[in-house]
This record gives structure tokens, sequence and C-alpha cells, in this order.
């Protein structure tokens, strides 16, 4: 099923601009590498150029100038077939992903729509469920589950796509304590590359050794997350804030 290596993520001189009429450009020349496996934090205050930079890692937009590539393969409209069966997009609202019947109907639908049939398919839908830990909760209404679950659920449509990169928008918005360790436990055991989104800075720090910094469409820092962190500096000078009493240094 999932890779066991993840893929490499490759982003090269990126800039893209909306359409006339909505002002400069988003993206601004953003370069970066993730390794295969890596996790890595996407920081930066709102509209830093985040979001933008996300949908840009599945095809869902394209570059104006620069590229992108996954594996080897550079985004494309030839390629985003193939780039959309390896890249998993998980939006922050999981009732944008979650809208079949059954849970185990909506994590049967990205495989399903790639020629996955049968016993192959049933083996994707309940190794994904039970990665997630919601083995079992194949037959249930998405309505009917938490917040959390749902969250999980987001996550088993695609991990049930044998993905090699995970990319999550805001994973830990609304959760409450419980759901959030629940969530990180799922994560954690992912050995697909993991690119996480986020305001959540100590989230960040928990599920991310490295951090890229976004401000003004640019990245503006790349290191060690709990470094970047601790630089109060540089924290403030780009609308980046720690909750009150949170010292990344004595987290371990």
């Amino acid at each position: 099923m999932l890779s066991r290596a993840g893929a490499r993520v490759s982003v090269r001189n990126l800039r893209f601009a909306y359409p006339a009429g909505r002002g400069a450009a988003v993206l601004d020349g953003v370069n970066f590498d993730i390794a295969a496996g890596e996790r890595v934090a996407v920081l930066g205050p709102n509209g830093a150029g985040k979001t933008t930079l996300m949908l840009h890692l599945n095809g869902i937009l394209t570059p104006t100038s620069g590229s992108v590539e996954i594996g080897g393969t550079v985004v494309s409209r030839q390629t985003v077939r193939e780039i959309r069966r390896r890249v998993g997009l998980v939006f922050q609202d999981p009732d944008d992903q979650l809208f079949m019947p059954t849970v185990g109907e909506d994590v049967a639908f990205g495989p399903s729509n790639f020629g996955a049939r049968g016993d192959d398919l049933t083996a994707r839908v309940e190794s994904a469920l039970e990665r997630v830990g919601l083995a079992g909760a194949a037959s249930r209404p998405p309505q009917h589950l938490s917040l959390g679950q749902r969250r999980r659920a987001a996550i088993a449509t695609i991990l049930s796509m044998d993905v090699d990169v995970v990319v999550l928008d805001e994973p830990t918005s609304n959760l409450d304590p419980s759901a959030r360790r629940e969530l990180s436990a799922t994560l954690d055991a992912l050995p697909a590359t993991i690119v996480v989104v986020t305001h959540d800075l100590p989230y960040a720090l928990e599920l991310c050794p490295r951090a890229l910094v976004l401000d003004g469409g640019r990245i503006v820092a790349d290191g060690a997350t709990r470094e970047l962190l601790a630089d109060a500096e540089f924290m403030a000078a780009h609308g980046l804030e720690l909750p009150w009493g949170f010292d990344p240094l004595s987290i371990w």
C-alpha cells in the first residue's frame, strides 16, 4: 500500500499571480527542496501565500512561471493525473472531502477512479481506515463522526490512493486536545513525505523538525523549527506569535 519512503518535492523559482485585477504575484520566486519522507511545516502570516503554494503541489493551480516536481516528475497538465495519485491534499474543512453516503464510499472514491476494483479496492479502504484509527467505520455516514474523526477520515481518502506526499492545510483547526493527540498519532505513523501548512506553531514543532517561513510570497527562512520559533525578533518581524508562556526550547 503506502510508499515506504515518500517522494522528493522540488520547487524552483515558482511565481504565481491570480488573473488581472487581483494584484501582485502571490508567490514571487519560491525555491525549496523537501527530501523523500521528510516532515516540513509551512508557516507564515495570513496572506503570505501558504495555501496558494499548497495548491501547486498537486496541480490544482498552475505556476505563472517556475516549476514544481514530485519525485522527479514535473507538475503539468500532461502529468496532473499521475501527480494527483501521488500527492494527497487534506483541506482544512474535512466536509470538503467527505461527500459520499458512507465513510467507506468516500475512501474508495479516489482509488476506484484510478481503476482499483474488487479485493484490491476493499483492501485499500480497510488498510486506510485502519491506519487512521477508524477500522470498522466504513459503513458509518461521515456526518455521524466527530470533527476529529472526520479529519482522520479525510486523511484516509488520500491514503487509499497510495500517495507519496501528504499535504495538510491547518489540520488542527477547531480540534480539542484529545482529537489533536489522535491526529498526531495518525500522522506520526505515516511514512509518506508530509507538508503541514499551519498557524498552530506548537503543533508544527511537535510534528515537523523543519519549517519554511513564507511571507510576501517569498521564503524568508528555512531551518530547524525549534530554532526559528525561538527567535523572538524574527517571529515578530513576520507576524508570527507563539501562545503565551510557550517556550519552544523547553519542549523535547
